[in-house]
């Protein structure tokens, strides 16, 4: 019997959300940009989805897994790192305001639930601390920011990227 290593999905994305003009809520695109200079895998799609909710939305189903990076503002401290299903929000997040964008979070899970889309999406939310107009994030998220892209590359290597061995 010989073993082969066989994909569990050849369709998984990351996508990164966020306005780089409103200084930490491009945290999302900053890692995504990280992410694909430095962790790029093969059979990962990186797409970079700015503040267009409406349109990822569209693009998501295209995917078995998605994993969405962005900034979020659920009263933790700055930098820090939630990693989590889309659908938990529903139960863990409440009623917090947990995207600076046009559709929330909680509005994307709504949408997708209510579009009875089958794609598993994974949360990876970092909290912002200064969202005002400027281009550079604020030196708490800097600080934070390798241990960061750490986290998620780890997180996509063990939960995304699984291979599995079948008998061929």
């Amino acid at each position: 019997m010989t073993l082969s290593k066989v994909e569990v999905s050849n369709k998984i994305a990351v996508i990164g959300i966020g306005n780089t003009l409103r200084r930490d809520d491009g945290i999302g695109i900053i890692i995504l940009d990280s992410l694909l200079k430095f962790h790029k895998r093969e059979e990962v799609d990186y797409l970079n989805f700015g503040i267009a909710s409406f349109d990822m939305l569209h693009r998501i189903q295209d995917y078995d897994v998605v994993l969405l990076i962005d900034g979020m503002n659920a009263s933790v401290r700055t930098g820090e790192l939630k990693i989590f299903t889309l659908e938990d929000i529903k139960y863990t997040m409440g009623t917090l305001n947990t995207s600076t964008h046009e559709l929330s979070l909680k509005n994307i899970f709504d949408l997708c639930r209510n579009f009875g889309l089958k794609t598993k999406i994974y949360v990876a939310g970092i909290q912002v601390g200064d969202t005002s107009y400027g281009e550079s994030i604020s030196e708490p998220l800097k600080k934070q920011l390798d241990k960061i892209v750490r986290e998620v590359c780890c997180f996509i290597d063990k939960n995304l990227c699984v291979m599995r061995y079948q008998a061929g």
